[in-house]
C-alpha cells in the first residue's frame, strides 16, 4: 500500500509560512507578527500531545491517568527555568499576577465546573475545534458570552467588587512565592526542576525498560504520530521562552495567555468603537513647566470647573484589541488543524446534540469562570504557575477540585468506590 506524503508538503509550507513571518517581523520591527507563528507552534504541540487542561484533570480519577498533568507540569518546570534565565539577563521584568483570593476562588469553581461540561479548557477547545470537534466549537460560541457577561454586561458589578479584595507581600507587591520564602526567584526555580527531575530519575529507575521500535523517519514519525504529554509539555516550556520575549517586545509584559485573546478575536469582528494595540505604549510627554497648584487651591472648590448645565456625556472609552492576544488565539486553530491532518486525525464527527448544546453553556461557565479569575488554564496555571504567584496556585486547586467534583457527577455519575479512590490517591 502507499504511503501518504502529504505530510512532507504541509511540514514544509507550515515551516516556510513560520519562518517568513518571523522574518518580516524582525526586518519591520513588527514584532506582533510573530505572535502568529507562536500561535501556529502552540496549537500544533498541543493537539500532537492531545494536551488539554480539562482532560488532564478529569483523567486522574477517570482512568487513573497522571500522564497529561504530568506533561502539564513539565511545562510550567521548563517555562520557570526559561524565565529564570531571560529575567536574570534583563530581557524580561517578571510580572506575576496579584493575589485577588475571591476572583480565584469564584473564577476556580466556574472555571472547573465549566471546563468539564464543555469538553475542556479555552486551549483545549481551541485546538480541538482545529481538529473537527463540533462540541468545542459550540464551547467556543459560548466563552466569550461568559467572558464579556462578567467584563461589561451583568456580573461586572460583582467583578469590580471582587478585584478590590487584593492581598499583597509585605513590600506592597504581588504575593509569589519568592515574597513568601525569602528566597530569589532564580533560587525557586531551580530548587523545583531539580527535585522535579530527581523524582522523574526515581521513577524511571524503579520502571523496568521498554524496548523501543526504531524509525527509519524519525522526522516522519515526529510530524505523523502522536507525542507523549511529557514530551509536548517539554517543546511548549521551551516555547513559552520566546513567546514572552514576543509579547514584551509588543508592550504585553506576561507570557502565555489566550482568555482574552479569544474575547477580542470576537470583538474585532463585532464592534467597531475599538483601540488597536499592537506594539508599545509611547512614554508621556513631559510636563509643561509652570508654577504648581498650591495644596489649598487644589482642595478648593472653586478649584474644580462645575460642569455646565445639559454638558453631553463622555463617549465611552474604546475596548482594547491586543492584536498579539488576537493573533496567537487566531494562529493556534491552523497549528492544531495541521498536527490533526499530519496524524490523519482532523475530521468533523458527528456528536449527540444533547453534548453538542451542553458544551455550549459549558463554554458560557468557562469564559466567565476565566474572566473572574483574569485567566484560564494558559495564563494562570502555565504561566501563572511558572510565575509563582500564589493567586494562581489558589484558583488551580480550586480548578482541579471543581473539574473533579463534575467529573464525578456528570461523567461517573456520581459512583466511585473506595479501591478507586486510594489508588488514585497514594498512586
Amino acid at each position: 500500500m502507499t504511503e501518504p506524503t502529504h505530510w512532507r508538503r504541509d511540514a514544509t509550507l507550515s515551516l516556510l509560512l513560520l519562518a517568513l513571518l518571523t522574518g518580516t517581523a524582525w526586518w519591520t520591527g513588527a514584532w506582533v507578527l510573530t505572535a502568529a507563528p507562536v500561535g501556529f507552534l502552540f496549537g500544533f504541540l498541543l493537539q500532537k500531545g492531545d494536551l488539554c487542561g480539562a482532560s488532564a484533570f478529569s483523567e486522574i480519577i477517570l482512568a487513573r491517568d497522571w500522564r497529561k498533568t504530568f506533561g502539564l507540569w513539565v511545562a510550567i518546570v521548563v517555562s520557570m527555568v526559561g524565565f529564570a534565565v531571560i529575567a536574570q539577563l534583563g530581557w524580561v521584568r517578571l510580572a506575576p499576577k496579584p493575589l485577588l483570593w475571591m476572583n480565584a476562588i469564584v473564577g476556580g469553581v466556574l472555571f472547573g465546573t465549566g471546563t468539564v461540561l464543555a469538553g475542556g479548557c479555552i486551549s483545549g477547545c481551541l485546538f480541538k475545534a482545529g481538529a473537527g470537534n463540533l462540541n468545542s466549537m459550540a464551547a467556543l460560541t459560548g466563552i466569550p458570552l461568559g467572558i464579556a457577561m462578567v467584563e461589561f454586561g451583568v456580573l461586572s458589578g460583582a467583578l469590580q467588587s471582587m478585584s478590590a479584595r487584593v492581598v499583597k507581600s509585605g513590600a506592597g507587591g504581588p504575593v509569589t512565592l519568592s515574597s513568601v520564602t525569602g528566597l530569589p526567584y532564580w533560587v525557586l526555580a531551580g530548587g523545583i526542576a531539580g527535585i522535579t527531575a530527581a523524582g522523574v530519575l526515581l521513577r524511571r529507575s524503579r520502571t523496568p525498560a521498554r524496548i523501543g521500535t526504531a524509525q527509519s523517519h524519525p522526522f516522519r514519525g515526529l510530524m505523523t504520530g502522536p507525542w507523549k504529554p511529557w514530551q509536548a509539555g517539554l517543546a511548549i516550556g521551551l516555547l513559552a521562552v520566546p513567546a514572552y520575549l514576543s509579547s514584551a517586545a509588543t508592550g504585553r509584559n506576561y507570557p502565555l495567555g489566550i482568555t482574552h485573546g479569544v474575547l477580542q478575536a470576537y470583538q474585532a469582528v463585532t464592534e467597531s468603537h475599538v483601540r488597536h494595540v499592537w506594539k508599545p505604549a509611547p512614554p508621556p510627554p513631559p510636563a509643561a513647566p509652570g508654577p504648581a497648584p498650591s495644596a489649598a487651591t487644589a482642595a478648593s472648590p472653586s478649584a474644580v470647573a462645575a460642569k455646565p448645565a445639559g454638558s453631553p456625556v463622555p463617549a465611552p472609552r474604546p475596548k482594547p484589541i491586543n492584536w498579539w492576544l488576537v493573533s496567537v488565539v487566531v494562529g493556534m486553530v491552523p497549528g492544531a488543524w495541521v498536527a490533526a491532518r499530519l496524524s490523519g486525525v482532523a475530521r468533523l464527527a458527528k456528536r449527540d446534540p444533547v453534548e453538542t448544546v451542553t458544551a455550549f453553556f459549558g463554554g458560557i461557565l468557562v469564559g466567565a469562570g476565566a474572566a473572574f479569575a483574569t485567566g484560564c488554564v494558559v495564563g494562570n496555571i502555565l504561566s501563572g504557575w511558572a510565575l509563582m504567584s500564589v493567586g494562581m496556585f489558589v484558583f488551580g486547586g480550586v480548578t482541579i477540585l471543581a473539574n473533579w467534583v463534575t467529573t464525578y457527577v456528570y461523567l461517573m455519575g456520581g459512583r466511585f468506590d473506595r479501591a478507586t479512590l486510594k489508588a488514585v490517591l497514594f498512586r
